[in-house]
């Protein structure tokens, strides 16, 4: 049993969600189970559900023991760890539109839920914000499934829910897992790592903060390029706005887009892509994904500084303001949502975390730059997994005098904790309680090693075990400012989250290795070791490239004579099996070197299972996604797979190849959009090995664009960056441009867009009937009934427009602007929404459930339904608008009307991601392939 980043490492079967879409692209959703899960969980009949005795003798006395609360709050603890966990959600997005979806929930759903007071003698109680959330946009509600189910009132409550959890805006999240980004103070204009980012609930939280004010700022450019006169735009590099600026976001940089970047990271290479699918909704450019052990992430390089004259260019590497480490943990603070806690935990599962998880937070502190702040947090209560941790790292790193461990009792008022543990004791594998390692170590001298091998002297408080650095010994760690959470305390789940700061460069302590003579230094301190030196220009090495890293490994790190063991226990016990475990051989080959100074091997890792909060991909439910498993678990050996077809198994990844500024593809679309010089030109790039604009352009911030092209072919693992700009469709006429904007970059290039492609709409009745209607006719006079849109549809060219919905103090009118792409054929139009996103707009805007309705006129040829060649409505929705290709006298056929059960034919829609790149990659979900259930 363990834990990765918020998801808790066992197969549990937990009871049917609350709300819960199929691929889902923003929320910890339950993962819809497989037939066999299904059955092993219900035995016949629905809600026939085979409880889990909540009782373990080892587990309660640890706890108890530990004295981890007052003995007068025993009772209490233990009582909420056997209630379910109530069920909590978020409102994404911009903090203004966030806003104005949860203002619909106050008056429109809470009032009709509050109407009765009980239902079949149980109380009825509405959601309720969480009193430290910022604002107001977090919530948590404690009605029973069954309640929720068949209690009317409750029914359109749970549609919203659905409806828009599905579109993004509501992000299904445990109350806990909200609290560490909270903590970092994430800025605009940072540059931010999240170590262990899937499924993707907490990335969302940092994307929202990075872009934070955005919307203001640009408006706040455009006035003052108007006031100013002038188009030109000077290109923002890295060099410009300074990677790793403490300050703000600079309203006067980039017309006030926001020039700060995250990395999200996780070691799984499939989960890294569900971590996409997660953030897909949020249409930030200033996202990159990758894929590396986190305990070994790479350095990245920053495009060298032009240095001074007869002088060589000096490296420059990405240094990070924040970075989050919500590390793999055993999970035993999640009994609430996970009741298999019960009957799986021991002691053995913390003890063979224990060593990986310091070598997160200390790679963490390494990549961070001084005066940033990391957070390392877990949903584990154990002191093994928390405390020690973040003792052993700060001592590894120097102490306090580097690594300072911030107050943050001040931080969230309304949060209710408790301190972090100063002492503590560790217990074996056997259920013995140890209080310093001192007696570990003579007990072993006297009685012998049994059930001893996992426990380490950095389990133990620093107080009680020996300490190795003498600067640790001149200030103690003040370990009470670590902030514990436990679920009586504001019936949430369990967590501790530990704040740090780095108060000066570091230089990181190799990790203890076996206590023999001729031990070597693990590979990882030899790493360091070069990075370091290349990174303050006491070495001409690079340390992007792999031929570099391997000279420089042969000088410092002479060939092993002899079988290497593993420090990790919990890699050790797994050794024969892992996927990708080095081999200890005699001698290592070069590549094995390059390969793993790169960190693109991922050693030592955590296999997990999928849990109930996160929503996994269709027919993965239960893979198993992290390696090795931890101490206990059962696993299936595979035969050992030679080298070469290791290699051919590695996922391929599309390259990013950027387009110049003038290249003939993009000057169509300058000129067809009349795009403003202004707008940057250097940023769109493409997913193929030719570099050619085939299907899709995607655009990207300027630092993602610095990063993805100085570290091209250097070992690092890119998942993802950039967001779908613009997308080619064939059309029916030469002189129309192919390129269609695509609704995910619709924001950001839109104030940059000439009138000549605009439609301004200011009316409800007028939108709503284009979110009804699909393919609404403009020719023979049918303009006409598009209100105050008719005329501008009628006499507008082919091709992609953009709507834009004004505000308004009209009775008719909106009170919000947004923002949608418009397609103009030879004879309709239509929204380039996907259905899913149309009925929700409905729900949203009008509290309308209307079924859609489309006016595809169809023609049979022996008696065959024959679909004729599509505008670009055919690449929305997935159905073929046959208006194309209609004579204008040709009888036209009565609408179709669109309902839940129909059959679709999807194709790539706006929104949908291309997984390993726009020509050969595994397609995510098509839009309107979301069931609700």
């Amino acid at each position: 049993m363990g834990r990765r980043g918020g998801k808790k490492v066992t197969n549990t079967t937990p009871d049917p969600p609350l709300f819960h879409t199929v691929g889902s692209p923003s929320a910890d959703h339950v993962p819809l189970q497989s037939a066999r899960a299904r059955n092993a969980h219900f035995s016949g009949r629905r809600g026939d559900y085979q409880e889990v005795a909540k009782e373990n003798e080892t587990y309660e006395r640890y706890y108890n023991e530990l004295g981890a609360t007052e003995e007068h709050e025993r009772p209490a603890f233990w009582a909420a760890l056997r209630r379910d966990l109530p069920n909590s959600f978020r409102f994404a997005g911009s903090k203004a539109y966030a806003l104005s979806v949860q203002k619909l929930l106050r008056e429109r759903y809470i009032p009709q839920i509050t109407q009765m007071d009980a239902y079949e003698g149980e109380p009825v109680t509405p959601p309720t914000p969480l009193p430290w959330y910022p604002d107001a946009l977090a919530w948590t509600m404690t009605t029973p499934k069954n309640v929720i189910r068949r209690y009317k009132p409750f029914a359109s409550f749970q549609k919203f829910l659905v409806s828009e959890t599905s579109v993004g805006n509501i992000s299904r999240q445990e109350a806990v897992s909200m609290i560490p980004p909270l903590l970092m103070d994430v800025k605009p204009g940072m540059v931010v790592l999240d170590m262990c980012a899937a499924p993707g609930s907490k990335a969302a939280q940092l994307i929202e903060m990075l872009h934070a004010g955005e919307e203001a700022r640009v408006q706040k450019g455009l006035r003052e390029r108007a006031e100013r006169g002038g188009d030109s735009v000077p290109e923002v590099g890295a060099e410009d706005f300074g990677v790793g600026d403490d300050a703000g976001e600079d309203e006067l940089v980039d017309d006030g887009r926001s020039t700060g970047l995250l990395v999200a990271n996780d070691v799984d290479y499939k989960r890294s892509h569900m971590l996409v699918h997660q953030m897909k909704r949020l249409n930030s450019p200033n996202l990159i994904v990758t894929s590396h052990d986190a305990s070994l992430f790479p350095s990245i390089k920053l495009p060298s500084k032009v240095p001074p004259t007869g002088q060589p260019p000096r490296n420059q590497y990405l240094k990070f303001d924040r970075i989050l480490a919500d590390v793999p943990c055993s999970g035993d603070g999640t009994s609430r949502k996970n009741p298999n806690v019960w009957k799986d935990w021991n002691p053995g599962n913390s003890l063979g975390l224990h060593s990986m998880q310091v070598r997160i937070l200390v790679r963490a502190l390494q990549l961070l730059k001084v005066g940033g702040r990391v957070v390392y947090s877990t949903c584990s209560m154990n002191p093994v997994e928390n405390e020690a941790v973040v003792a052993s790292a700060v001592d590894r790193c120097g102490g306090p005098a580097k690594v300072r461990l911030l107050d943050c009792s001040a931080e969230l008022p309304s949060l209710q904790r408790r301190v972090g543990m100063c002492d503590w004791k560790v217990m074996d594998k056997t259920g013995r309680m140890w209080s310093a390692w001192g007696d570990v170590e003579e007990h072993r001298e006297t009685q012998g090693p049994d059930g001893l091998g996992r426990l380490g002297e950095s389990m133990f408080p620093p107080s009680t075990a020996k300490t190795s650095s003498p600067s640790s010994n001149a200030e103690r760690i003040p370990l009470e400012r670590c902030m514990r959470i436990y679920g009586h305390l504001q019936d949430t789940g369990s967590f501790f989250i530990a704040v740090l700061e780095k108060g000066s460069e570091l230089k990181a302590r190799p990790e203890t290795g076996p206590k023999t003579s001729d031990a070597k230094a693990p590979i990882t301190a030899v790493v360091d070791e070069i990075v370091a030196k290349a990174e303050d220009g006491s070495s001409s090495i690079d340390a992007t490239d792999s031929i570099d890293k391997v000279d420089a490994l042969d000088a410092l790190l002479p060939p092993a004579t002899g079988p290497v063991e593993d420090a990790s226990a919990a890699a050790r016990q797994n050794k024969e099996t892992a996927p990708t475990e080095i081999e200890p051989e005699t001698k290592r080959r070069p590549d094995d070197e390059a390969a793993t100074a790169d960190a693109a091997m991922s050693t030592k890792r955590l296999k997990t299972r999928d849990e109930p909060d996160e929503p996994a991909l269709q027919g993965e439910e239960n893979r198993q996604v992290h390696w090795p498993p931890p101490p206990g678990a059962k696993v299936e050996t595979e035969p050992a797979v030679p080298d070469a077809q290791k290699k051919s198994r590695q996922p391929y990844e599309e390259p990013f190849k950027y387009l110049s500024a003038d290249h003939p593809e993009l000057h169509k679309i300058y000129v067809f959009y009349d795009i403003s010089p202004r707008f940057p030109r250097s940023r769109f790039m493409v997913r193929n090995a030719t570099g050619d604009p085939t299907r899709t352009i995607y655009y990207t911030s300027s630092l993602a664009r610095d990063i993805l092209t100085e570290n091209e072919g250097k070992g690092i693992r890119f998942v993802h960056c950039g967001i779908k700009m613009f997308m080619k469709q064939d059309v029916q006429r030469a002189d129309v441009c192919q390129w269609r904007i695509q609704a995910e970059g619709l924001p950001i290039v839109d104030p940059w867009v000439g009138e000549g492609r605009v439609v301004t709409l200011w009316r409800r009745e007028t939108l709503r009937r284009l979110l009804v209607e699909m393919f609404p006719k403009v020719s023979n006079g049918a303009w006409e009934g598009l209100g105050e849109i008719g005329e501008r549809v009628r006499d507008i060219e082919m091709g992609c427009c953009v709507l834009r919905v004004e505000q308004s103090d009209s009775e008719d009118g909106f009170t919000e602007s947004m923002v949608l792409p418009l397609w103009r054929s030879l004879y309709s139009l239509n929204l380039m929404l996907p259905k899913e996103d149309r009925r929700a707009m409905l729900l949203r805007l009008f509290n309308d459930e209307t079924p859609l309705k489309s006016h595809i006129p169809k023609r049979r040829s022996n008696g065959d339904a024959v679909e004729t060649a599509g505008d670009a409505e055919a690449e929305v929705d997935g159905e073929a608008d046959a208006n194309a290709a209609i004579d204008p006298g040709r009888e036209e056929v009565d609408p179709v009307t669109i309902t839940d059960g129909a059959s679709d034919v999807h194709g790539e829609g706006p929104g949908d991601g291309v997984s390993h790149g726009e020509e050969h990659g595994e397609g995510g979900k098509a839009p309107g392939d979301a069931m609700e259930e």
